[in-house]
């Protein structure tokens, strides 16, 4: 994780569906705490953000404010559509959480800006890496509608340092992978060719 993040990694999100709650809020602090290592091996001037996927009463104990350790806190929860809509997460964790949607469609970007999330997750953009899906990839032309709700969209599925460059031309704001950097052999170097060629997309905009 440190690795990853020293290497490049600007978001993190804590995503196991089967750990129970306790196990899950220790393991999300152990995640932040190696996570902001690898920002401040980075620089100084870096960060990272970290979120933990679905459980927002996770997030809500970890979250600025409590009495947690502040290299131990997480910025919000990522939702998919087994859990609490947006709005309700909006409520829970006040206005500064970092709230994002898993979307399928473009449409349903417009929809979470309206439930006033933070970003969205499109996927799959390309054929995945790490899982099967149950649909054809929705490509770059879909990357474009779903930015045009004026939020953030990263775009998900397939992604690598080949292609990267192709999803942020077609306005996404940033990428989230797995397999990318998780089945790589080495995955600091892995993050870190992600990193590249999404930092030389940008600077073609």
């Amino acid at each position: 994780m440190s690795q990853a993040v020293a290497s490049g990694v600007d978001w993190v999100q804590v995503r196991e569906k089967d750990l129970a709650g306790k196990a899950l809020f220790e393991l999300s602090q152990r995640v932040a705490r190696a996570a902001r290592s690898g920002a401040a091996a980075r620089g100084p001037a870096s960060s990272v953000r970290v979120v933990v996927n679905r459980r927002t009463d996770v997030a809500l104990a970890l979250s600025p404010g409590t009495d947690i350790a502040p290299q131990d806190r997480i910025d919000g929860v990522h939702l998919g559509f087994d859990g609490v809509g947006a709005a309700e997460a909006r409520h829970l964790l006040g206005p500064d959480a970092w709230i994002g949607v898993s979307c399928h469609a473009p449409e349903e970007a417009l929809a979470a800006r309206e439930a006033d999330a933070s970003y969205v997750h499109l996927a799959p953009i390309f054929s995945p890496i790490s899982k099967r899906t149950g649909g054809p990839p929705l490509g770059p032309r879909a990357l474009a509608a779903a930015a045009r709700s004026g939020l953030p969209v990263l775009a998900q599925g397939g992604v690598d340092p080949e292609n990267a460059g192709e999803a942020v031309s077609a306005g996404a704001a940033g990428v989230a992978v797995t397999g990318a950097i998780l089945m790589a052999a080495d995955p600091g170097e892995a993050a870190g060719a992600l990193r590249r060629a999404l930092d030389t997309a940008g600077r073609g905009r």
